[in-house]
């Protein structure tokens, strides 16, 4: 069973992260280059608000899986310029280092936790931002929630469909492709699979709105003292991971 779900995952985001590659190459053909003032339109720009919030978390993930700043700074980098190419491609690079024990076990988990991570139990009790994520989050969710509202009030409705424009599609379909990847998160950390689809439509609707709240959800969950690396596990996890804290 976890065999099949690493395939099915190494397919899936390869053949999301090429779907992406070919929309990114026909955009530039038919539409030129996006660096243009006139396609900043009030909801573009609101939807690129919307899309790098979500990137937030995105490299908020990739600062706490590498071990080294070179290669944060590049992944970082990649995934501000390529956006959903990018998660794909990580995705895809961490599938393919998955040792066959832990593909057998909960792959998941090893994919979304840096390795060895015993380095953050024994950490955990020195230094915890679980206070300062949670601000953070808040101030995000707050920023999208007032760019949506501003936008609706000052260009109406965005379901018009002088709005879909080559690079409109363009952002809107990176955009779901990362929502397709925090899904995934967010399934596995999902109580129960009515709680998971719950998300998942409130992520597709609302976007990084709805991410920062189940964000912040999660980190409520943390107490001060709990390393914040805590919020990609299931709540059974979190607690083998305190325990083995208390023994540390």
């Amino acid at each position: 069973m976890a065999n099949s779900l690493v395939v099915s995952l190494k397919i899936w985001f390869s053949v999301l992260g090429f779907v992406m590659v070919l929309t990114l190459v026909y955009t530039l053909s038919v539409d030129g280059l996006p660096f243009r003032k006139e396609l900043l339109t009030p909801w573009m720009t609101a939807t690129l608000v919307d899309f790098y919030i979500n990137v937030v978390f995105l490299a908020a993930w990739v600062l706490y899986k590498e071990s080294n700043w070179i290669s944060t700074t590049i992944w970082i980098i990649l995934l501000v310029c390529f956006g959903s190419i990018t998660t794909c491609a990580y995705i895809v690079v961490q599938l393919m280092k998955l040792p066959t024990q832990e593909s057998r076990r909960d792959p998941i988990n090893y994919i979304l936790l840096r390795h060895p991570y015993k380095d953050d139990v024994e950490q955990k009790r020195k230094h915890s931002p679980v206070v300062i994520t949670r601000v953070i989050f808040i101030v995000l969710g707050c920023l999208m929630s007032g760019t949506l509202v501003y936008t609706i009030l000052t260009d109406g409705s965005p379901f018009r469909k002088e709005l879909l424009t080559p690079w409109m599609i363009a952002t809107l379909i990176d955009f779901y492709i990362n929502v397709i990847a925090l899904s995934v998160w967010v399934a596995h950390t999902s109580s129960t699979f009515v709680a998971a689809i719950f998300w998942i439509v409130l992520l597709i609707c609302f976007g990084s709105i709805a991410t920062c709240i189940y964000i912040v959800q999660q980190l409520f969950h943390l107490t001060t003292q709990d390393p914040v690396y805590l919020v990609l596990l299931k709540s059974e996890d979190r607690a083998e991971s305190r325990y083995e804290g208390t023994l540390l």
